[in-house]
């Protein structure tokens, strides 16, 4: 691979791209360069120089950051406000061998959002304004103190999960929210997945405003509280009562530390020989999923939003078991997020998509990098 290219400014950055014969792998730190299919290109992008927090307003709930900030560098900063960034932004880093949790730019081009997602939405919820360069070699900017840009399409929430393969982001602007003074957990154990998933809805569907549901093989069934603490005590016994079952509660430092350990998939992270899928599903379906997958495959997982997310790892083999985890859902998608590159290139990463869904991604790729310089191949062999 030839040598990095690393652009100083936005009017480098275009130029460079203007110019370009050849297309680019864009990384920042390189955390997230294993999700997605491999890349295919000869020389890299690199985009830490964009490093920067331009502006933090911890009264007005704004931050804008360059695209190559470290999230870690992001997270204490707003946490000495009292602050967070609500959609709890997963540190994948044990799962996915990297030595750290990756930059703004990174998070928000594979839209991660931890468990708190059922309760305040995703990645791209939070995303005020996007500023970068298209495959054009055009400067842009879109959002931030603006609601929409001139044709009306809301391109953070677009550029937000396109895995940098329509634009080379320069700048983020966010909405940081308030923390929590206090959490709770109440824990249920003793239950497998057909018990578990319908006590997690029952937790959802009351007004208790869970804002954390999950399902541990062996450990238990959580649900999570936030709030004032007066507040959350009272929904905790409401929730208890609710559930008219025997239950434990987490106070907060043990509520803390289940809840990284959950949001960080770190069940999962010690063997990292296995390879690793997240499955997105109706909550209902999976138990029935779960049992059609284990009289197949030797297989680990843990339950996360309520059921509608299924963090799966199997042995590893040449095709990752796709056909076998894909062919078991009755509606859904799955993403292989680890597995060596090898196989990475070999099987469809990302969930197939339907011919008129695929034909709108490509129009929308060549909209937006028409030479397809960008990230080639990394979300399909054409985009």
């Amino acid at each position: 691979m030839e040598a990095a290219v690393k652009p100083g400014s936005e009017a480098e950055l275009a130029q460079l791209v203007a110019q370009a014969e050849a297309p680019f792998e864009i990384i920042g730190t390189g955390t997230k360069r294993g999700l997605g299919r491999p890349v295919q290109a000869a020389r890299t992008l690199d985009m830490s120089a964009f490093a920067e927090i331009a502006a933090y307003e911890p009264e007005e709930l704004i931050l804008e950051a360059g695209a190559g900030t470290r999230l870690d560098e992001i997270e204490a900063l707003i946490a000495a406000r009292g602050q967070q960034l609500a959609f709890e932004p997963p540190d994948l880093s044990r799962l996915l061998g990297s030595p750290h949790s990756g930059t703004l730019g990174g998070l928000m081009a594979c839209n991660l959002a931890g468990p708190r997602r059922i309760k305040a939405g995703a990645a791209r919820d939070h995303v005020l304004g996007i500023r970068g360069v298209s495959g054009r070699g055009e400067v842009f900017k879109a959002g931030a103190r603006v609601v929409k840009n001139v044709t009306g399409y809301d391109l953070p929430k677009l550029l937000t999960g396109s895995y940098g393969t329509l634009a080379a982001l320069t700048s983020i602007t966010v909405k940081v929210l308030p923390r929590s003074e206090t959490e709770e957990t109440i824990l249920v154990e003793g239950l497998d997945d057909t018990a578990a998933v319908p006590i997690m809805s029952l937790a959802m569907q009351s007004a208790c405003e869970v804002s954390g549901a999950a399902h541990v093989p062996g450990e238990g069934t959580f649900l999570r509280l936030e709030g004032i603490a007066a507040s959350v005590a009272a929904r905790r016994d409401g929730l208890a009562k609710l559930l008219a079952r025997p239950v434990q509660i987490l106070a907060a430092k043990a509520s803390g530390t289940i809840w990284q350990r959950i949001r960080d998939v770190l069940v999962l992270a010690d063997t990292p020989d296995r390879q690793v899928w997240r499955l997105s599903v109706t909550p209902s379906d999976a138990p029935a999923l779960l049992a059609k997958l284990r009289g197949s495959l030797e297989i680990r997982y843990v339950l996360d939003w309520a059921g509608g997310l299924i963090w799966l790892d199997v042995p590893p083999t040449e095709d990752a078991a796709a056909a076998v985890i894909r062919g078991a859902m009755r509606a859904g998608h799955a993403t292989l997020i680890r597995a060596p590159e090898g196989v990475r290139a070999a099987v469809d990463v990302f969930h197939p998509q339907a011919p008129a869904l695929a034909a709108l991604s490509a129009r929308v790729k060549d909209s937006f990098d028409p030479r397809h310089l960008f990230n080639p191949g990394r979300m399909s062999r054409g985009l």
